[in-house]
Protein backbone atom coordinates (compact mmCIF):
# COMPACT_ATOMS: atom_id res chain seq x y z
CA UNK A 1 0.00 0.00 0.00
CA UNK A 2 1.58 3.04 -0.80
CA UNK A 3 1.28 5.65 2.01
CA UNK A 4 -0.94 8.91 1.14
CA UNK A 5 2.00 11.32 1.52
CA UNK A 6 4.13 9.50 -1.36
CA UNK A 7 1.13 9.58 -3.54
CA UNK A 8 0.83 13.73 -2.91
CA UNK A 9 4.12 13.79 -3.72
CA UNK A 10 3.72 13.18 -7.24
CA UNK A 11 2.52 16.74 -8.13
CA UNK A 12 5.00 18.18 -6.17
CA UNK A 13 7.92 15.75 -8.46
CA UNK A 14 5.82 16.66 -11.83
CA UNK A 15 5.98 20.50 -11.49
CA UNK A 16 9.11 20.69 -13.54
CA UNK A 17 7.94 18.73 -16.11
CA UNK A 18 4.82 20.76 -15.91
CA UNK A 19 6.33 23.82 -15.92
CA UNK A 20 8.17 23.23 -19.06
CA UNK A 21 5.20 21.73 -20.99
CA UNK A 22 3.33 25.21 -20.20
CA UNK A 23 6.68 27.21 -20.78
CA UNK A 24 6.79 25.24 -24.37
CA UNK A 25 2.89 26.22 -24.87
CA UNK A 26 3.08 29.90 -23.61
CA UNK A 27 5.88 30.98 -26.56
CA UNK A 28 3.04 31.70 -29.16
CA UNK A 29 1.30 34.08 -26.10
CA UNK A 30 4.63 35.65 -25.12
CA UNK A 31 5.77 36.76 -28.28
CA UNK A 32 2.70 38.02 -28.93
CA UNK A 33 2.87 40.24 -25.69
CA UNK A 34 5.64 41.09 -26.16
CA UNK A 35 4.87 42.69 -29.51
CA UNK A 36 2.10 44.78 -27.98
CA UNK A 37 4.12 46.23 -25.48
CA UNK A 38 6.33 47.89 -28.23
CA UNK A 39 3.12 48.41 -30.40
CA UNK A 40 2.07 51.80 -28.27
CA UNK A 41 -1.65 50.29 -28.65
CA UNK A 42 -3.46 50.86 -25.41
CA UNK A 43 -6.33 47.98 -26.04
CA UNK A 44 -5.30 44.57 -27.67
CA UNK A 45 -8.57 42.34 -28.52
CA UNK A 46 -6.71 38.46 -27.29
CA UNK A 47 -10.19 36.40 -28.11
CA UNK A 48 -7.48 34.71 -30.45
CA UNK A 49 -6.20 33.40 -27.19
CA UNK A 50 -9.17 31.69 -26.41
CA UNK A 51 -9.11 29.96 -29.56
CA UNK A 52 -5.81 28.95 -28.85
CA UNK A 53 -6.54 27.54 -25.51
CA UNK A 54 -10.08 25.49 -26.50
CA UNK A 55 -7.89 23.90 -29.19
CA UNK A 56 -5.14 22.29 -26.57
CA UNK A 57 -7.59 21.71 -24.42
CA UNK A 58 -9.63 19.18 -26.25
CA UNK A 59 -6.36 18.03 -27.40
CA UNK A 60 -4.91 17.51 -24.51
CA UNK A 61 -7.94 16.10 -22.84
CA UNK A 62 -8.10 13.41 -25.37
CA UNK A 63 -4.31 12.89 -25.26
CA UNK A 64 -4.94 12.34 -21.06
CA UNK A 65 -7.62 9.43 -21.79
CA UNK A 66 -5.65 8.03 -24.63
CA UNK A 67 -2.89 7.53 -21.56
CA UNK A 68 -5.45 5.71 -19.34
CA UNK A 69 -5.81 3.30 -21.76
CA UNK A 70 -2.14 2.99 -23.27
CA UNK A 71 -1.20 2.83 -19.91
CA UNK A 72 -3.48 0.63 -18.21
CA UNK A 73 -2.44 -1.88 -21.37
CA UNK A 74 0.99 -1.38 -22.35
CA UNK A 75 2.59 0.08 -18.79
CA UNK A 76 3.61 2.78 -20.66
CA UNK A 77 2.65 6.39 -21.10
CA UNK A 78 1.59 7.25 -24.18
CA UNK A 79 4.23 8.04 -27.00
CA UNK A 80 5.28 7.78 -30.64
CA UNK A 81 4.92 4.78 -31.03
CA UNK A 82 0.78 4.27 -29.74
CA UNK A 83 0.45 7.71 -32.02
CA UNK A 84 1.88 6.01 -35.42
CA UNK A 85 -0.60 2.87 -34.63
CA UNK A 86 -3.25 4.83 -34.13
CA UNK A 87 -2.30 7.20 -37.82
CA UNK A 88 -0.91 4.25 -39.89
CA UNK A 89 -3.91 1.58 -38.61
CA UNK A 90 -6.55 3.39 -37.09
CA UNK A 91 -9.04 0.45 -37.36
CA UNK A 92 -6.86 -1.78 -35.40
CA UNK A 93 -5.95 0.92 -32.78
CA UNK A 94 -9.73 1.35 -32.53
CA UNK A 95 -9.91 -2.61 -31.68
CA UNK A 96 -6.97 -2.49 -29.43
CA UNK A 97 -8.80 -0.04 -27.38
CA UNK A 98 -12.47 -1.26 -27.09
CA UNK A 99 -12.20 -3.56 -23.85
CA UNK A 100 -11.69 -0.04 -22.46
CA UNK A 101 -14.33 1.37 -19.92
CA UNK A 102 -16.13 3.37 -22.81
CA UNK A 103 -18.03 5.00 -20.10
CA UNK A 104 -16.08 6.22 -18.05
CA UNK A 105 -13.45 6.97 -20.95
CA UNK A 106 -15.69 9.36 -22.31
CA UNK A 107 -17.33 10.60 -19.08
CA UNK A 108 -13.56 12.05 -18.01
CA UNK A 109 -13.17 13.03 -21.38
CA UNK A 110 -16.36 15.44 -21.00
CA UNK A 111 -15.36 16.67 -17.96
CA UNK A 112 -11.68 17.41 -18.45
CA UNK A 113 -13.22 19.49 -21.68
CA UNK A 114 -15.78 20.96 -19.55
CA UNK A 115 -13.97 22.22 -16.70
CA UNK A 116 -11.23 23.65 -18.52
CA UNK A 117 -13.60 25.53 -20.84
CA UNK A 118 -14.96 26.98 -17.34
CA UNK A 119 -11.93 27.92 -15.90
CA UNK A 120 -10.79 29.11 -19.31
CA UNK A 121 -14.02 31.68 -19.49
CA UNK A 122 -13.72 33.10 -15.74
CA UNK A 123 -9.56 33.54 -15.69
CA UNK A 124 -8.75 34.94 -19.10
CA UNK A 125 -10.00 37.84 -20.69
CA UNK A 126 -10.92 39.33 -23.93
CA UNK A 127 -8.50 42.06 -24.05
CA UNK A 128 -5.35 43.50 -22.90
CA UNK A 129 -4.93 47.24 -21.55
CA UNK A 130 -1.49 48.95 -21.78
CA UNK A 131 -0.19 51.73 -19.36
CA UNK A 132 1.83 54.42 -20.54
CA UNK A 133 5.72 53.08 -19.29
CA UNK A 134 9.53 53.92 -20.09
CA UNK A 135 10.80 52.18 -22.67
CA UNK A 136 13.56 50.59 -19.74
CA UNK A 137 10.30 48.86 -18.12
CA UNK A 138 9.47 47.58 -21.10
CA UNK A 139 12.84 46.34 -22.53
CA UNK A 140 13.46 44.81 -18.84
CA UNK A 141 9.77 43.02 -18.82
CA UNK A 142 10.62 41.76 -22.14
CA UNK A 143 13.97 40.16 -20.98
CA UNK A 144 12.49 38.98 -18.10
CA UNK A 145 9.62 37.24 -19.79
CA UNK A 146 12.27 35.68 -22.49
CA UNK A 147 14.86 34.44 -19.88
CA UNK A 148 11.90 32.86 -17.32
CA UNK A 149 10.30 31.30 -20.09
CA UNK A 150 13.31 29.71 -21.33
CA UNK A 151 14.52 28.95 -17.50
CA UNK A 152 11.32 26.89 -17.57
CA UNK A 153 11.62 25.10 -21.27
CA UNK A 154 14.79 24.06 -20.26
CA UNK A 155 14.12 23.34 -16.12
CA UNK A 156 16.56 25.64 -15.11
CA UNK A 157 20.12 27.07 -15.50
CA UNK A 158 21.89 23.59 -14.32
CA UNK A 159 24.48 22.09 -16.59
CA UNK A 160 22.40 19.12 -18.02
CA UNK A 161 18.42 20.02 -19.73
CA UNK A 162 15.56 19.06 -18.12
CA UNK A 163 15.15 15.21 -18.61
CA UNK A 164 11.75 12.62 -17.71
CA UNK A 165 14.30 11.29 -14.71
CA UNK A 166 13.90 14.69 -12.95
CA UNK A 167 10.05 13.61 -12.32
CA UNK A 168 11.33 10.13 -11.06
CA UNK A 169 11.34 10.27 -7.00
CA UNK A 170 9.43 6.80 -5.96
CA UNK A 171 10.16 3.13 -5.56
CA UNK A 172 6.69 3.02 -6.95
CA UNK A 173 7.17 3.14 -10.68
CA UNK A 174 3.42 4.10 -11.17
CA UNK A 175 4.17 7.36 -9.39
CA UNK A 176 7.17 8.21 -11.36
CA UNK A 177 5.39 7.86 -14.69
CA UNK A 178 1.98 9.90 -12.85
CA UNK A 179 4.87 12.51 -12.61
CA UNK A 180 6.25 12.44 -16.07
CA UNK A 181 4.27 15.09 -18.22
CA UNK A 182 2.36 13.02 -20.66
CA UNK A 183 2.43 15.85 -23.14
CA UNK A 184 6.18 16.26 -22.71
CA UNK A 185 6.95 12.50 -22.93
CA UNK A 186 4.75 12.26 -26.39
CA UNK A 187 6.69 15.01 -27.46
CA UNK A 188 10.16 13.88 -26.50
CA UNK A 189 9.53 10.68 -27.90
CA UNK A 190 8.23 11.64 -31.27
CA UNK A 191 11.38 13.62 -31.53
CA UNK A 192 13.96 10.95 -30.14
CA UNK A 193 12.20 8.44 -32.71
CA UNK A 194 13.96 9.78 -35.39
CA UNK A 195 17.53 9.85 -34.02
CA UNK A 196 18.50 6.29 -34.89
CA UNK A 197 22.22 7.44 -35.66
CA UNK A 198 23.30 7.58 -31.85
CA UNK A 199 23.23 5.27 -29.52
CA UNK A 200 20.97 6.76 -26.27
CA UNK A 201 22.38 3.40 -24.60
CA UNK A 202 26.11 3.95 -24.32
CA UNK A 203 26.39 3.27 -20.18
CA UNK A 204 30.50 1.92 -21.07
CA UNK A 205 33.34 1.95 -22.76
CA UNK A 206 32.86 0.06 -26.63
CA UNK A 207 35.45 -2.78 -25.68
CA UNK A 208 33.97 -3.78 -22.23
CA UNK A 209 31.01 -4.45 -23.79
CA UNK A 210 32.17 -5.98 -26.26
CA UNK A 211 34.43 -8.56 -23.77
CA UNK A 212 30.96 -8.72 -21.62
CA UNK A 213 29.12 -9.66 -24.47
CA UNK A 214 31.58 -12.23 -26.19
CA UNK A 215 31.88 -13.78 -22.60
CA UNK A 216 28.22 -14.89 -22.92
CA UNK A 217 27.87 -16.07 -26.15
CA UNK A 218 31.53 -18.20 -25.43
CA UNK A 219 30.58 -21.76 -25.05
CA UNK A 220 33.28 -24.79 -24.09
CA UNK A 221 32.07 -26.45 -26.97
CA UNK A 222 29.87 -26.28 -30.02
CA UNK A 223 27.79 -29.22 -29.40
CA UNK A 224 24.22 -30.02 -29.38
CA UNK A 225 21.37 -32.77 -28.16
CA UNK A 226 20.22 -34.27 -30.57
CA UNK A 227 16.34 -34.73 -30.14
CA UNK A 228 14.93 -35.27 -33.90
CA UNK A 229 14.69 -38.42 -35.87
CA UNK A 230 15.71 -36.63 -39.00
CA UNK A 231 17.75 -33.55 -40.01
CA UNK A 232 15.07 -32.70 -42.65
CA UNK A 233 11.37 -32.53 -41.11
CA UNK A 234 8.85 -30.22 -42.49
CA UNK A 235 7.89 -27.37 -39.78
CA UNK A 236 4.93 -25.69 -38.36
CA UNK A 237 6.01 -22.86 -36.14
CA UNK A 238 2.89 -21.07 -34.27
CA UNK A 239 3.52 -17.77 -32.54
CA UNK A 240 0.62 -17.67 -30.11
CA UNK A 241 -0.58 -13.91 -29.42
CA UNK A 242 -0.45 -13.13 -25.52
CA UNK A 243 -0.13 -16.72 -24.53
CA UNK A 244 1.88 -15.95 -21.65
CA UNK A 245 3.12 -18.83 -18.79
CA UNK A 246 1.01 -18.00 -16.55
CA UNK A 247 -2.10 -19.25 -18.99
CA UNK A 248 -0.91 -22.74 -18.53
CA UNK A 249 -1.45 -25.12 -15.25
CA UNK A 250 2.60 -26.34 -15.55
CA UNK A 251 4.22 -23.35 -15.64
CA UNK A 252 1.61 -21.11 -14.49
CA UNK A 253 -0.53 -22.96 -12.21
CA UNK A 254 -3.69 -22.16 -13.98
CA UNK A 255 -6.25 -24.66 -14.39
CA UNK A 256 -8.51 -25.20 -16.74
CA UNK A 257 -7.16 -22.13 -19.21
CA UNK A 258 -5.31 -24.34 -21.45
CA UNK A 259 -5.69 -27.85 -20.91
CA UNK A 260 -4.78 -29.12 -24.50
CA UNK A 261 -1.09 -27.52 -24.38
CA UNK A 262 -0.67 -28.11 -20.91
CA UNK A 263 -1.18 -32.16 -22.27
CA UNK A 264 0.93 -31.33 -25.20
CA UNK A 265 3.74 -30.08 -22.88
CA UNK A 266 4.05 -33.26 -21.16
CA UNK A 267 4.23 -35.05 -24.56
CA UNK A 268 6.94 -32.60 -26.30
CA UNK A 269 10.01 -31.13 -25.18
CA UNK A 270 9.20 -28.40 -23.26
CA UNK A 271 11.71 -25.28 -22.69
CA UNK A 272 10.32 -24.32 -19.02
CA UNK A 273 12.46 -20.99 -18.45
CA UNK A 274 12.02 -19.32 -21.48
CA UNK A 275 11.49 -15.13 -21.80
CA UNK A 276 10.03 -12.91 -24.49
CA UNK A 277 12.47 -10.27 -25.76
CA UNK A 278 9.76 -7.75 -25.30
CA UNK A 279 6.08 -6.46 -24.61
CA UNK A 280 4.73 -6.44 -27.91
CA UNK A 281 3.81 -8.15 -30.92
CA UNK A 282 5.96 -6.63 -33.21
CA UNK A 283 9.35 -7.33 -30.78
CA UNK A 284 7.92 -10.91 -30.04
CA UNK A 285 8.12 -11.65 -34.20
CA UNK A 286 11.63 -10.20 -34.97
CA UNK A 287 12.95 -12.25 -31.76
CA UNK A 288 11.26 -15.36 -32.30
CA UNK A 289 11.73 -15.33 -35.99
CA UNK A 290 15.27 -13.31 -37.10
CA UNK A 291 16.75 -13.98 -33.91
CA UNK A 292 16.95 -10.13 -33.04
CA UNK A 293 16.13 -8.53 -29.71
CA UNK A 294 14.45 -5.75 -28.62
CA UNK A 295 15.96 -2.01 -28.92
CA UNK A 296 13.93 -0.66 -25.36
CA UNK A 297 11.91 2.08 -27.01
CA UNK A 298 13.13 1.62 -29.95
CA UNK A 299 11.42 -1.01 -32.50
CA UNK A 300 13.05 -2.14 -35.86
CA UNK A 301 9.98 -2.85 -37.43
CA UNK A 302 9.32 0.83 -38.21
CA UNK A 303 12.79 1.28 -40.61
CA UNK A 304 11.98 -1.84 -42.88
CA UNK A 305 15.34 -0.74 -44.87
CA UNK A 306 17.11 -1.90 -41.21
CA UNK A 307 14.70 -4.85 -40.80
CA UNK A 308 15.41 -6.26 -43.98
CA UNK A 309 19.04 -6.66 -43.64
CA UNK A 310 18.30 -8.67 -40.83
CA UNK A 311 18.61 -12.66 -41.52
CA UNK A 312 15.55 -15.28 -40.59
CA UNK A 313 14.81 -18.44 -39.88
CA UNK A 314 12.88 -18.47 -43.28
CA UNK A 315 16.02 -17.37 -45.58
CA UNK A 316 18.05 -20.11 -43.81
CA UNK A 317 15.48 -22.65 -44.59
CA UNK A 318 14.84 -21.16 -48.23
CA UNK A 319 18.42 -22.15 -48.93
CA UNK A 320 18.26 -25.34 -47.69
CA UNK A 321 15.52 -26.30 -50.00
CA UNK A 322 12.32 -25.97 -47.93
CA UNK A 323 9.13 -24.39 -49.13
CA UNK A 324 8.19 -21.15 -47.04
CA UNK A 325 4.43 -19.65 -45.95
CA UNK A 326 3.32 -17.57 -43.83
CA UNK A 327 -0.56 -17.38 -42.36
CA UNK A 328 -1.85 -14.47 -40.51
CA UNK A 329 -5.59 -13.96 -40.20
CA UNK A 330 -5.41 -10.14 -39.50
CA UNK A 331 -3.78 -7.37 -42.14
CA UNK A 332 -0.25 -8.14 -43.04
CA UNK A 333 0.63 -4.82 -43.47
CA UNK A 334 0.10 -3.59 -39.71
CA UNK A 335 3.52 -2.72 -37.76
CA UNK A 336 5.43 -4.00 -41.14
CA UNK A 337 4.82 -7.24 -40.41
CA UNK A 338 4.59 -7.86 -44.46
CA UNK A 339 7.87 -5.81 -45.02
CA UNK A 340 9.53 -8.43 -42.94
CA UNK A 341 7.56 -11.52 -44.17
CA UNK A 342 8.11 -10.38 -47.97
CA UNK A 343 12.01 -9.55 -47.18
CA UNK A 344 12.64 -12.79 -45.84
CA UNK A 345 12.05 -15.54 -48.57
CA UNK A 346 8.25 -16.01 -47.39
CA UNK A 347 6.96 -17.64 -50.53
CA UNK A 348 3.15 -17.38 -50.00
CA UNK A 349 1.52 -15.07 -47.77
CA UNK A 350 -1.82 -15.57 -46.38
CA UNK A 351 -3.30 -13.07 -44.51
CA UNK A 352 -7.28 -11.48 -44.10
CA UNK A 353 -7.57 -10.16 -47.53
CA UNK A 354 -7.24 -14.30 -48.75
CA UNK A 355 -10.99 -15.21 -46.83
CA UNK A 356 -13.99 -15.54 -48.60
CA UNK A 357 -17.30 -16.00 -47.50
CA UNK A 358 -19.27 -14.52 -44.55
CA UNK A 359 -17.79 -16.26 -41.59
CA UNK A 360 -17.87 -14.50 -37.99
CA UNK A 361 -14.84 -12.37 -38.02
CA UNK A 362 -12.89 -9.80 -35.22
CA UNK A 363 -12.35 -6.51 -35.42
CA UNK A 364 -8.50 -7.27 -36.67
CA UNK A 365 -9.38 -10.16 -38.88
CA UNK A 366 -10.17 -13.74 -38.99
CA UNK A 367 -10.63 -16.07 -35.48
CA UNK A 368 -8.01 -18.51 -35.12
CA UNK A 369 -10.12 -21.80 -35.95
CA UNK A 370 -10.50 -20.16 -39.84
CA UNK A 371 -6.64 -19.61 -40.04
CA UNK A 372 -5.86 -23.12 -38.64
CA UNK A 373 -7.76 -24.56 -40.98
CA UNK A 374 -6.67 -22.51 -44.06
CA UNK A 375 -2.94 -23.76 -43.71
CA UNK A 376 -4.18 -27.06 -42.95
CA UNK A 377 -5.72 -27.51 -46.00
CA UNK A 378 -2.55 -25.46 -48.29
CA UNK A 379 -0.18 -27.63 -46.86
CA UNK A 380 -1.65 -30.62 -48.19
CA UNK A 381 -0.93 -29.55 -51.30
CA UNK A 382 2.50 -28.20 -50.33
CA UNK A 383 5.63 -29.55 -52.00
CA UNK A 384 8.18 -31.24 -48.88
CA UNK A 385 10.10 -30.31 -46.74
CA UNK A 386 7.95 -27.01 -45.82
CA UNK A 387 8.21 -24.30 -43.27
CA UNK A 388 5.40 -22.27 -42.41
CA UNK A 389 4.60 -20.14 -40.04
CA UNK A 390 1.42 -18.95 -37.89
CA UNK A 391 0.42 -16.06 -36.08
CA UNK A 392 -2.55 -16.05 -34.29
CA UNK A 393 -4.82 -13.22 -33.14
CA UNK A 394 -7.92 -13.80 -31.07
CA UNK A 395 -6.44 -13.57 -27.68
CA UNK A 396 -5.64 -9.72 -28.03
CA UNK A 397 -8.14 -7.20 -26.77
CA UNK A 398 -10.79 -6.35 -26.82
CA UNK A 399 -11.00 -10.18 -26.72
CA UNK A 400 -14.13 -11.18 -28.64
CA UNK A 401 -15.47 -14.75 -29.46
CA UNK A 402 -17.09 -16.15 -32.41
CA UNK A 403 -19.18 -18.33 -29.83
CA UNK A 404 -19.70 -18.79 -26.07
CA UNK A 405 -17.05 -17.79 -23.50
CA UNK A 406 -15.84 -19.89 -21.09
CA UNK A 407 -15.32 -17.81 -18.42
CA UNK A 408 -17.84 -15.10 -19.09
CA UNK A 409 -17.49 -11.15 -20.17
CA UNK A 410 -17.66 -10.14 -16.65
CA UNK A 411 -14.43 -7.85 -17.01
CA UNK A 412 -10.76 -8.21 -18.83
CA UNK A 413 -9.17 -10.78 -17.06
CA UNK A 414 -12.31 -13.13 -17.51
CA UNK A 415 -12.44 -12.64 -21.46
CA UNK A 416 -8.45 -12.54 -21.83
CA UNK A 417 -9.25 -16.53 -20.30
CA UNK A 418 -11.89 -17.15 -22.42
CA UNK A 419 -9.78 -16.18 -25.66
CA UNK A 420 -7.02 -18.46 -24.48
CA UNK A 421 -9.18 -21.18 -23.76
CA UNK A 422 -10.71 -20.81 -27.22
CA UNK A 423 -7.17 -20.21 -28.96
CA UNK A 424 -5.96 -23.85 -27.05
CA UNK A 425 -8.96 -25.44 -28.29
CA UNK A 426 -7.98 -24.50 -32.19
CA UNK A 427 -4.72 -25.77 -31.27
CA UNK A 428 -5.95 -29.14 -30.51
CA UNK A 429 -8.64 -29.29 -33.27
CA UNK A 430 -6.00 -28.71 -35.24
CA UNK A 431 -3.60 -31.14 -34.48
CA UNK A 432 -6.22 -33.88 -33.92
CA UNK A 433 -6.62 -33.40 -38.37
CA UNK A 434 -3.16 -32.85 -38.69
CA UNK A 435 -2.49 -36.26 -37.40
CA UNK A 436 -4.81 -37.47 -40.62
CA UNK A 437 -2.70 -36.23 -43.45
CA UNK A 438 0.10 -37.87 -44.62
CA UNK A 439 2.87 -34.95 -43.79
CA UNK A 440 2.03 -35.17 -40.44
CA UNK A 441 4.69 -38.14 -39.01
CA UNK A 442 7.42 -35.96 -40.80
CA UNK A 443 6.66 -32.52 -39.39
CA UNK A 444 8.13 -30.52 -36.39
CA UNK A 445 5.67 -28.29 -34.61
CA UNK A 446 6.89 -25.51 -32.75
CA UNK A 447 4.74 -23.41 -30.21
CA UNK A 448 5.74 -20.04 -29.07
CA UNK A 449 4.11 -16.79 -27.49
CA UNK A 450 4.80 -13.23 -29.09
CA UNK A 451 5.14 -11.50 -25.37
CA UNK A 452 3.79 -12.30 -22.27
CA UNK A 453 0.78 -10.30 -20.53
CA UNK A 454 -0.05 -8.75 -17.08
CA UNK A 455 -3.67 -10.84 -17.15
CA UNK A 456 -4.47 -13.13 -16.01
CA UNK A 457 -2.72 -12.70 -12.63
CA UNK A 458 -2.31 -8.98 -12.53
CA UNK A 459 0.71 -9.36 -10.19
CA UNK A 460 3.63 -8.72 -13.05
CA UNK A 461 4.25 -4.84 -14.08
CA UNK A 462 6.48 -4.10 -17.04
CA UNK A 463 9.66 -4.64 -15.04
CA UNK A 464 9.13 -7.59 -13.70
CA UNK A 465 10.50 -11.21 -15.21
CA UNK A 466 7.23 -12.95 -14.92
CA UNK A 467 5.54 -10.17 -17.11
CA UNK A 468 7.95 -11.89 -20.13
CA UNK A 469 7.79 -15.56 -19.09
CA UNK A 470 6.46 -17.90 -21.94
CA UNK A 471 6.55 -21.30 -23.21
CA UNK A 472 8.29 -22.84 -26.40
CA UNK A 473 7.42 -25.96 -26.77
CA UNK A 474 8.98 -28.66 -29.76
CA UNK A 475 6.18 -31.16 -30.58
CA UNK A 476 5.63 -34.14 -33.34
CA UNK A 477 6.57 -37.39 -34.28
CA UNK A 478 10.04 -36.75 -35.47
CA UNK A 479 11.03 -36.32 -31.89
CA UNK A 480 12.90 -39.16 -30.48
CA UNK A 481 10.72 -41.18 -28.09
CA UNK A 482 13.27 -40.56 -25.11
CA UNK A 483 13.11 -36.66 -25.63
CA UNK A 484 9.13 -36.92 -25.28
CA UNK A 485 8.43 -35.57 -21.66
CA UNK A 486 12.00 -33.75 -21.20
CA UNK A 487 11.99 -30.43 -20.00
CA UNK A 488 14.78 -28.54 -20.33
CA UNK A 489 14.61 -25.93 -17.11
CA UNK A 490 17.87 -23.68 -17.96
CA UNK A 491 16.93 -19.79 -18.68
CA UNK A 492 16.73 -19.33 -22.46
CA UNK A 493 15.19 -16.08 -24.83
CA UNK A 494 12.90 -16.09 -28.04
CA UNK A 495 15.81 -14.95 -29.55
CA UNK A 496 17.61 -18.62 -29.18
CA UNK A 497 14.87 -20.04 -31.27
CA UNK A 498 16.61 -19.71 -34.69
CA UNK A 499 20.21 -21.29 -33.32
CA UNK A 500 18.46 -23.56 -31.03
CA UNK A 501 15.94 -25.34 -34.18
CA UNK A 502 18.88 -24.96 -37.03
CA UNK A 503 21.48 -26.45 -35.14
CA UNK A 504 18.92 -29.74 -35.19
CA UNK A 505 18.84 -29.48 -39.11
CA UNK A 506 22.94 -29.06 -39.29
CA UNK A 507 22.33 -26.00 -40.71
CA UNK A 508 24.94 -23.09 -39.30
CA UNK A 509 23.32 -20.49 -37.62
CA UNK A 510 26.17 -17.58 -37.28
CA UNK A 511 24.82 -14.86 -38.55
CA UNK A 512 22.18 -14.86 -35.60
CA UNK A 513 24.80 -13.85 -33.62
CA UNK A 514 22.32 -12.59 -30.83
CA UNK A 515 20.60 -16.41 -30.85
CA UNK A 516 22.35 -19.39 -28.96
CA UNK A 517 21.96 -23.17 -29.13
CA UNK A 518 19.62 -23.95 -26.10
CA UNK A 519 20.18 -28.00 -26.65
CA UNK A 520 24.03 -27.29 -26.52
CA UNK A 521 24.45 -28.23 -23.08
CA UNK A 522 27.67 -26.00 -22.76
CA UNK A 523 25.42 -23.02 -23.66
CA UNK A 524 25.46 -19.86 -20.99
CA UNK A 525 21.78 -20.25 -19.50
CA UNK A 526 20.37 -16.56 -19.76
CA UNK A 527 18.11 -13.95 -21.13
CA UNK A 528 17.98 -10.43 -21.52
CA UNK A 529 14.30 -8.25 -22.24
CA UNK A 530 13.49 -4.67 -22.51
CA UNK A 531 10.13 -2.52 -22.32
CA UNK A 532 9.81 1.10 -23.96
CA UNK A 533 12.17 2.71 -20.52
CA UNK A 534 14.36 -0.48 -18.95
CA UNK A 535 15.79 -3.38 -20.10
CA UNK A 536 16.25 -6.93 -17.44
CA UNK A 537 18.95 -9.57 -17.15
CA UNK A 538 18.00 -13.30 -15.95
CA UNK A 539 20.12 -16.14 -15.78
CA UNK A 540 19.37 -19.54 -13.57
CA UNK A 541 20.59 -17.59 -10.22
CA UNK A 542 19.00 -14.04 -10.41
CA UNK A 543 17.39 -11.42 -12.36
CA UNK A 544 17.80 -7.93 -12.24
CA UNK A 545 16.00 -5.32 -13.93
CA UNK A 546 16.55 -1.60 -14.26
CA UNK A 547 14.96 2.01 -15.61
CA UNK A 548 16.94 3.61 -18.18
CA UNK A 549 15.05 7.03 -17.68
CA UNK A 550 15.20 6.86 -13.32
CA UNK A 551 19.03 5.30 -13.39
CA UNK A 552 17.53 2.81 -10.75
CA UNK A 553 17.13 -0.82 -10.01
CA UNK A 554 13.57 -1.90 -9.96
CA UNK A 555 13.29 -5.60 -9.49
CA UNK A 556 15.80 -7.60 -8.18
CA UNK A 557 15.44 -11.29 -6.94
CA UNK A 558 18.13 -11.35 -4.83
CA UNK A 559 19.43 -8.28 -2.97
CA UNK A 560 21.82 -9.51 -0.70
CA UNK A 561 23.87 -10.55 -3.71
CA UNK A 562 25.64 -6.67 -4.07
CA UNK A 563 28.49 -8.79 -6.59
CA UNK A 564 26.27 -10.67 -8.61
CA UNK A 565 23.78 -7.47 -8.87
CA UNK A 566 26.46 -5.13 -10.42
CA UNK A 567 27.41 -8.13 -12.31
CA UNK A 568 24.35 -8.61 -14.14
CA UNK A 569 23.26 -5.26 -14.43
CA UNK A 570 26.58 -4.56 -16.41
CA UNK A 571 25.34 -7.38 -18.65
CA UNK A 572 21.91 -5.62 -19.06
CA UNK A 573 23.60 -2.63 -19.95
CA UNK A 574 25.97 -4.02 -22.39
CA UNK A 575 23.37 -5.73 -24.42
CA UNK A 576 21.08 -2.98 -24.65
CA UNK A 577 24.22 -1.10 -25.58
CA UNK A 578 25.70 -3.54 -28.12
CA UNK A 579 21.93 -4.26 -29.86
CA UNK A 580 21.52 -0.74 -30.52
CA UNK A 581 25.03 -0.07 -31.89
CA UNK A 582 23.73 -3.11 -34.20
CA UNK A 583 20.64 -1.34 -35.10
CA UNK A 584 22.47 1.71 -36.28
CA UNK A 585 25.04 0.25 -38.16
CA UNK A 586 22.45 -1.52 -39.92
Amino acid sequence: MVPLSETMATFYHALLLDLSMTAYLAVIPVLGYIFWLFSGWKSVNIKWISIYNLVLLILFSIISVVNFNIYREWGTKVNAKAFGFAFSSPGEALASGASSPIALSLGLLALLIIGGYFLQKRLIANALTFEKSPIWLRVLTSVLLIVFSFMFIRGGFKGSPITQSMAYFSEEQTLNHAAVNTEWNLIRSILSEKMTRKNPYEYMDAKKADLLIQDLYTTEKDSTTSILTTSRPNIVMVIIESFTADLTQTLGNETGITPHFDSLMNQGVLFSNLYASGSRTDKGIIASLAGFPTLAAGSIVRYPEKMQKLPAISQSLARNGYHTSFYYGGESEFDNYKAFILSHDYKKLIDKNNFKGNAAKSFWGQYDEAVFQKQLQELNTEQQPFYSTLLTLTNHEPYTLPGKSKFGTGDNVAKFKSTAYYTDSCINAYLNEAKKQPWYNHTLFVFVADHGHPLPKQTHDISTPGRYHIPLLFFGEVIKKEFRGKKFSNVGSQVDIAATLLAQLNIPAKEFNWSKNLLNPYTKPFAYFSWDNGMGFIDNEQCVTFDNVGKMTLFNSNEKDKEGTIKRLDLAKAYLQKVYQQFIAL
